[in-house]
């Protein structure tokens, strides 16, 4: 095993925004008043499957 160096490395910082977005953005969906309901996603449906099992 080697022991530390005697000639520290500096720190690197990457590129701007190549490790995060840098702008905010968001989009607005319209649905209209009779559409159906969007699909539960999978962790609600899991629920909602132990709730109606525990129920039987």
């Amino acid at each position: 095993m080697t022991g530390p160096s005697s000639a520290p490395r500096g720190e690197h910082a990457p590129a701007p925004g190549v490790a995060w977005q840098t702008e905010l953005v968001r989009a607005e969906q319209l649905v209209n008043d009779d559409a159906p309901d969007p699909r539960p996603n999978r962790k609600t449906r899991r629920a909602m499957q132990r709730a109606a099992r525990k129920r039987k």
